[in-house]
């Protein structure tokens, strides 16, 4: 086989150093994430990165909007989900949310864009984002606006609970907030996050 039928076509090798990013912005933030560590964990060359994507900020602003595509896709596959069990849109998109989170990179990535609001680049980005999201909720999901201010601040105390790293403990605050927050049992997913 020759070399160039083993090349990988340029809207895959995308897809692949988006996914590294997510990693690589999740683990590192924005400060300490270099393309160099995400072409690394993409396996290929930095300069491929950079060909590719120009700026640190542009690949992060491009790995943003990967991860909230990818956060709007979980959302209309848990809703157009045929539902055996009798659970609400709210109840599905939530176990869905959990799961898409349980992918520490998902979820810190999408912290460290809404955390840069006020930065002139990325900001719009965070913020058109959080908006689709809201929506989706109110468009395709049929929530109130109430419902979906609800489902949104449930969402950021769950961010808050793992992007914190909080783990089941003895501890009385952190016992109610967990109860309160996830009921008698943490989801697998939270305790796939925080392990």
């Amino acid at each position: 086989m020759n070399a160039k039928s083993d090349r990988i076509p340029a809207d895959e090798r995308r897809v692949q150093i988006l996914d590294a990013a997510v990693e690589v912005f999740g683990r590192y933030g924005y400060a300490a994430a270099t393309t160099d560590r995400v072409a690394k964990g993409a396996g290929i060359s930095q300069p491929y990165v950079v060909r590719m994507f120009g700026t640190k900020e542009q690949l992060f602003i491009e790995t943003l909007g990967h991860t909230l595509a990818r956060l709007l896709r979980t959302f209309r596959a848990a809703l157009a989900e045929a539902d055996a069990e009798g659970l609400s849109a709210e109840a599905r998109l939530g176990a869905a949310y959990l799961e898409l989170v349980g992918d520490r990179g998902v979820l810190l990535t999408l912290l460290h864009g809404f955390m840069m609001g006020a930065d002139p680049a990325i900001g719009p980005v965070a913020r058109g984002g959080f908006f689709e999201v809201y929506r989706m909720l109110r468009q395709e999901a049929g929530f109130t606006p109430e419902q979906a201010r609800s489902f949104l601040a449930e969402g950021m105390l769950i961010n808050t609970l793992i992007g914190l790293d909080v783990r089941p403990t003895d501890d009385l605050a952190t016992a109610e907030l967990l109860a309160c927050t996830f009921g008698d049992d943490v989801p697998e997913s939270f305790e796939r996050s925080i392990a």
